[in-house]
C-alpha cells in the first residue's frame, strides 16, 4: 500500500469513467428514448471534497447522455468528454490543456475499453467488480463496486495520500 500512496500523492488529475464506475453499469432506457442512470451521492460528495483539496476531476466516457452533463455540472466538474470511443484522444487533450504529465494522472475504470488510458497513467485504478483483465492491469482496486461507493473510495484514498483527508472529515464535526 505504501507504493500506492506514494503514487497517489503525485496525482493532480483523476479521470473517471462513468458506466460501471460512477454507476453500477445498468442502463435504464425509457419508452421516450431517454436514458437514466443512478449515481451514488457519496461518490459525488467525495468528488467535491477532492476538488476542494486541489485535485482536478475529469470524466471520459464512451457513451453520451444528457444526465451525465447534468450530474457533472452539479458537481462542478468542467472537463467532461462523452462519446469517446478511443479514450486516448480525450486523455491526450486533457494532458495538453492542463499541462500535466501522465504520471500526475489517475484513471478509474471497469472494462477493457479503459485499458488504453489505464496503461498510460501514473495510477491505474479498477473498481472492485471490474473485468478481470482490468483488475490485472490496475495498480489499486477499490474496496467498493462501481456505483456503490467506488468513486468515494478513490477520492478518500487520494486525499489520504495528500495528507488532507482527516482534516476534511473533521471539519464536519465543527
Amino acid at each position: 500500500m505504501k507504493d500506492i500512496l506514494e503514487r497517489a500523492a503525485q496525482i493532480k488529475l483523476v479521470i473517471f469513467d462513468v458506466d460501471g464506475v460512477l454507476t453500477d453499469g445498468s442502463l435504464f432506457l425509457g419508452d421516450d428514448g431517454l436514458e437514466y442512470k443512478a449515481f451514488n451521492s457519496r461518490d459525488g460528495h467525495g468528488m467535491k471534497m477532492l476538488q476542494k483539496s486541489g485535485v482536478i476531476v475529469a470524466i471520459i466516457t464512451g457513451r453520451t447522455s444528457k444526465v451525465v452533463d447534468y450530474r457533472m455540472k452539479s458537481l462542478g466538474i468542467e472537463h467532461v468528454y462523452q462519446g469517446q470511443h478511443d479514450k486516448r484522444i480525450a486523455f491526450a487533450e486533457l494532458l495538453e490543456k492542463l499541462k500535466l504529465s501522465s504520471d500526475e494522472v489517475a484513471y478509474v475504470g471497469d472494462d477493457v475499453v479503459d485499458l488504453p488510458v489505464m496503461s498510460k497513467v501514473g495510477l491505474a485504478i479498477a473498481v472492485q467488480d471490474a473485468h478481470s483483465m482490468v483488475l490485472k492491469h490496475a495498480h489499486w482496486q477499490t474496496p467498493s463496486c462501481g456505483g456503490r461507493g467506488a468513486g468515494r473510495d478513490v477520492c478518500e484514498m487520494l486525499m489520504e495520500a495528500r495528507g488532507v483527508l482527516q482534516a476534511e472529515l473533521d471539519s464536519y464535526l465543527q
